[in-house]
């Protein structure tokens, strides 16, 4: 089977002991990556409502320092993506709908 890479053409970068900007970048995407783990086990467990709401904000912030951090990589080619089989996205999705009738609050469920 062929697979198909989704990217962007790679910035090239120097291959050096050093640490370069793709490291740099690529442990800091991991770094949010753990801290939005993290703060959403903090935030299931919360009792608390307005320590809560700030470990949301916090959270949001976070996440979206990911996701920018994310792009940024993307944007360089240096996180690629295995592009999808539309067959296979459609079994799949066959599949979870069958899951989905056989869940109690299905509305695919008679009351």
């Amino acid at each position: 089977m062929n697979t198909k890479q989704v990217q962007n053409p790679e910035t090239p970068v120097p291959k050096t002991p050093q640490m370069n900007e793709r490291d740099f970048l690529n442990d800091m995407l991991a770094t949010e990556k753990y801290m939005t783990l993290s703060y959403s086990v903090f935030l299931h467990e919360a009792s608390h409502q307005a320590l809560y709401q700030d470990m949301m904000n916090i959270f949001t912030e976070t996440q979206n320092c990911q996701r920018e951090l994310y792009e940024l990589m993307f944007k360089k080619g240096w996180y690629k993506l295995e592009a999808a089989d539309a067959q296979k996205l459609q079994q799949t999705y066959q599949q979870f709908q069958g899951y989905q009738s056989q869940l109690p609050h299905s509305s695919h469920t008679k009351q």
